[in-house]
């Protein structure tokens, strides 16, 4: 056929008018639709293989799972088994080329785009057979890109997803990519050799202290996978009303992060705090309130005397661990967050330089079931915005169980979803996630007596309590 000259482009253009012109134009850019067959009228299960593409030895995952299974649902298992934290945008392929047709996620419509939705699209429309296979790309940075391929039809569909098998942890998040991936897999494997810490890492403990608590990417724990996928698929947790605004935040953005910290919560057995549990928990708080007595009158600067300090730090544990004499306030972090921490919970006030108990703190301060109740009342604390919403954090991630080595990690990820940022950086600092409730949360968990590792049931049980369903929802 010969080529148009620039003048019969225009005149032909102008015959068909310009938007038409348009139409034809968009529909040739435009990504075709994935193709989706009918729902079947019986339901069949599937066991598939999960691997994450490029990754050597291989990662991947052996699954089982209903038909009916929609692929918004399927991505919630795919992130549960795998081991990632949904923190990124997704996406559904139809083919291994990322120009292959896609199913559109609710960020994408809300961006303005059209085409079929992962919602309303079950895994028995896209997969039929034996060898049939979806791709699945999590983090359009990172570009983490999984195949999903049949091995077997199953006659009947299994009652609960499970995973059956697999290798390899799940790389950590934000890690680079395969690639980065690949590099900080072999400086584990060797041993975290001081004088080869991969990049972006200044030193090996940057490294060590920024990969998730006791990861080796050669470890994979299928009960641990099954227990992930337990609290996936269990029915959602009804939260009270401002942190359920920050789940729907959380999602708008396509972050389900807290949606599974939230899962994860009630999928625990319900732990009763019993009256030794709340004497153990509230300890601190009572030592602090035994030793001020009616009263006790500040310095001159407003700090607790030297003496007191000293017998504050020795009974609630500080003396065994903080270097120093431990007799000033300003010098013994430990023993200023205590005060504050009370203070903000209405247990102590500060009245003509004199440091007191209040009425309730004298009711209850013999009472510790009465006390945690009261402390209960108060969570989260808030002088501000920002203490509002990292003290739901707070409590969202001390809830599910996650150890108190993760807490912060776990937080500031969170708040990084929010969209909160240390002034004049692009990221927010580790120090930048403290907040009054998790000042609360830590100190439950004893760390006046050192550093606090592990789940303390007693104190995640405290952190449901708040996070737990709305009483306003009760039918």
């Amino acid at each position: 056929m010969a080529e148009l000259s620039p003048q019969q482009q225009q005149a032909f253009l102008g015959a068909i008018g310009a938007d038409r012109s348009i139409a034809l134009i968009e529909n040739a850019l435009r990504t075709p639709e994935p193709t989706v067959g009918a729902a079947p009228t019986r339901i069949r299960g599937f066991r598939v293989r999960l691997d994450l593409i490029g990754a050597k030895p291989p990662v991947w995952r052996r699954l089982e799972l209903p038909g009916d299974l929609t692929l918004d649902r399927l991505h919630m298992v795919i992130q549960a088994a795998m081991g990632w934290f949904d923190g990124h945008l997704h996406r559904f392929r139809t083919g291994g080329d990322p120009r292959s047709p896609y199913f559109v996620t609710p960020f994408d419509v809300e961006e303005g785009e059209d085409g079929v939705l992962e919602n309303g699209v079950r895994l028995d429309q896209v997969l039929t057979g034996t060898g049939d296979r979806l791709w699945y790309q999590y983090d359009f940075g990172d570009g983490w890109d999984h195949v999903l391929a049949v091995e077997a039809i199953l006659d009947e569909p299994p009652a609960e997803v499970r995973c059956t098998g697999g290798r390899m942890a799940c790389p950590p998040e934000d890690c680079g990519g395969i690639w980065g991936y690949t590099e900080l897999a072999a400086w584990v494997r060797g041993g975290c050799d001081p004088s080869s810490v991969p990049p972006p890492f200044e030193d090996a403990g940057h490294a060590r202290d920024w990969l998730p608590l006791d990861w080796h990417p050669d470890l994979f724990d299928v009960d641990e996978a099954n227990t992930a996928l337990a609290a996936t698929v269990a029915a959602p947790l009804r939260v009270a009303g401002e942190l359920a605004a920050l789940v729907e935040q959380l999602e708008r953005g396509g972050n389900r992060a807290l949606t599974q910290l939230l899962a994860r919560s009630a999928s625990h057995t319900a732990v009763e705090v019993t009256e030794a549990d709340a004497a153990r928990l509230t300890e601190p708080y009572v030592t602090l309130l035994d030793l001020i007595g009616d009263g006790v009158r500040l310095t001159s600067a407003g700090y607790l005397p030297p003496a007191l300090v000293e017998q504050l730090a020795e009974r609630t544990g500080v003396t065994d661990w903080w270097i120093g004499k431990a007799n000033r306030e300003d010098l013994t972090w430990p023993v200023a967050q205590l005060r504050d921490s009370a203070r903000a919970l209405g247990l102590v006030s500060v009245r003509k330089g004199r440091l007191a108990p209040t009425a309730l703190a004298r009711r209850s301060g013999n009472q510790p079931l009465a006390l945690w109740q009261h402390i209960l009342s108060r969570l989260p604390v808030s002088r501000t915005e920002f203490d509002r919403q990292a003290g739901w954090l707070a409590l969202a991630v001390v809830a599910s169980g996650i150890p108190a080595e993760e807490w912060t990690r776990e937080i500031r990820n969170l708040l990084l979803g929010l969209g909160w940022r240390t002034k004049g950086s692009p990221t927010l600092g580790t120090a930048a996630v403290a907040s009054p409730t998790l000042d609360v949360l830590e100190l439950l968990s004893g760390k006046t007596r050192g550093t606090i590792t592990g789940t303390d049931p007693a104190v995640a049980a405290t952190a449901l309590a708040v996070t737990g369903p709305d009483p306003s929802d009760a039918t």
